[in-house]
This record gives C-alpha cells, structure tokens and sequence, in this order.
C-alpha cells in the first residue's frame, strides 16, 4: 500500500519479496524474501518488509477491526453478498481481513494464501490470527499456483487480492492470465476486490488486465494518498442503489464499518 512507517529496524532492507516476474500457470518462482519488521505508534501496530512501507495495521486493543480504510474498502463486496460460503484471501498482510471475515461469518469457509512463512508466523505472535480449524486455513503457498488450481474452479464466494512485495511497485500478480484465472474460480455471482495503487502505472495495467478478464470493474475513490480498491465482477451488474443503501446502513449497524461511503464510491462510476 502506500502508507509509509519507518519500521523498527533502522537499516531497511529494500530487495524485493517474492519478485517482480510476471509468474504464469506452471512456471514456479523463487520466492525471496525481505525481513518482517514491525513499529507501533498511538496503540497501533504496523507490519513492514524491512522498509517504510506499510503492509498492514492492528489497533491492539482491537484486534479484530479492520484498521486501514483501503482494507474496509476490501469488505465491500458486503453489499452484495450477504452470506459467502468461500471466502479466500491471497497476501495475508497483518490477517486483518481474514479474521474479520471469520468472525463475521461463522458459517463461511475462510482461506489465506501467503507465500513467506514468516509472515505467516508474525500474525500468529503479533497479530492474533486465530488457530486453524474446520472453517480457518493459512495456505503456505504461491498465490497464483493456488488460484491456477483447477480445483479452485467456480468454488469461490468472495476474492480478495493484496499481493504487494517489500517494494510496493504494484501489485506481484498483474497479468491478464492471472485475472483470468481469478475469475473462473469464482461462483456464478463471485467477486474479486483488489488494492491497488492509483498514482502508479501498475494501476493502468492491473484495470486493464481486470477489464479484459470481468464482466464489469468498478473502482472506489482514492484513500492513503494512494490505495484504490477495484471491485470485479464475474457478470456484469446494474446496481440497485436504494437497495445498496439499505444494506449498507445495515453493514454499518452490524459492524461499524463505512459502508455507505462504498456505496457513494460506485455510485460515482455511474
């Protein structure tokens, strides 16, 4: 994303995370990682790959709210889904969206795919994710061979994608082959949400590989000074916005979360 800290180490370590290849089905990359590193201010905790950029945020006396609004803006899907039997979430950050999505929908599977098992490890110690079990799975795994897997085929309710490296020059996968595949795993009415980086070129190019691959994208309006999150679409969509409205304010009943803004944000692509 494009938040900066200075993280807790003092000398950064900017080589970049899993790489910048364009990685496609069948081709195995070498993953190569940056240093997880952390810093806290104002009873906030912030992940880092060793540099001043911000890979995720927990406020530590509430560890389960989603604490960066380009993350809340990832939760939009909400408004048209409101109960997802498969959730998946590729780039496990500080966990922040997949616990929020395991204690929202208890009857919802929920997968995480991360490919640095240390990032893996610091939410665990740091960020309380919660222990696996029958509806919780941290995939230790490359996010594009997961989502090439034919088995993911038409199984996936809502698609989270946040794959950012130590770098943060975009997102890791960008290519038309890996949104491609992003969309044949998802179900008749699936959605993807996507962060992405709005004063970057890696924006113009992941809209335009999300465009060939959806129905219809639509993005929200720009937070952090950078973040714009993209909702794709498997079949294109006429909203219904009183309805939107309607569920938003119930979104925000139930869980404090900006809803209404999201619909105010897609209303805007209209």
């Amino acid at each position: 994303m494009l938040i900066r800290r200075k993280s807790i180490e003092a000398q950064a370590n900017t080589k970049a995370g899993p790489g910048t290849d364009k990685a496609k089905a069948g081709v195995t990359r070498k993953p190569r990682f940056a240093p997880v590193t952390l810093s806290e201010q104002d009873g906030i905790r912030y992940l880092h790959f060793g540099t001043e950029w911000v890979q995720g945020a927990m406020r530590i006396r509430k560890p389960d709210w989603i604490e960066l609004e380009y993350a809340q803006q990832m939760m939009s899907w909400m408004l048209f889904n409101k109960a997802p039997e498969n959730i998946v979430q590729l780039g496990l950050g500080t966990g922040a969206l997949t616990k929020f999505g395991y204690r929202q929908f208890p009857k919802a599977r929920v997968t995480a795919v991360e490919l640095n098992p240390s990032v893996i490890a610091i939410c665990h110690s740091m960020f309380k994710l919660p222990p696996e079990d029958d509806r919780l799975s941290i995939l230790e795994m490359d996010a594009n061979d997961f989502i090439h897997d034919d088995r993911r085929a038409g199984a996936i309710d809502v698609l989270q994608v946040d794959l950012y490296d130590a770098t943060a020059r975009g997102p890791v996968l960008d290519t038309p082959e890996f949104y491609v595949a992003c969309r044949d795993s998802l179900s008749e009415h699936g959605i993807m949400t996507v962060n992405l980086f709005g004063d970057h070129p890696s924006y113009a190019k992941n809209l335009k590989a999300m465009r060939y691959a959806f129905d219809q994208v639509i993005s929200l309006p720009e937070v952090h000074d950078g973040n714009i999150v993209a909702l794709a679409f498997k079949h294109k969509i006429q909203p219904d916005f009183p309805a939107l409205y309607e569920r938003a304010a119930e979104i925000t009943a139930a869980t404090k979360l900006p809803a209404k803004s999201w619909v105010n944000g897609i209303k805007s692509n209209f």
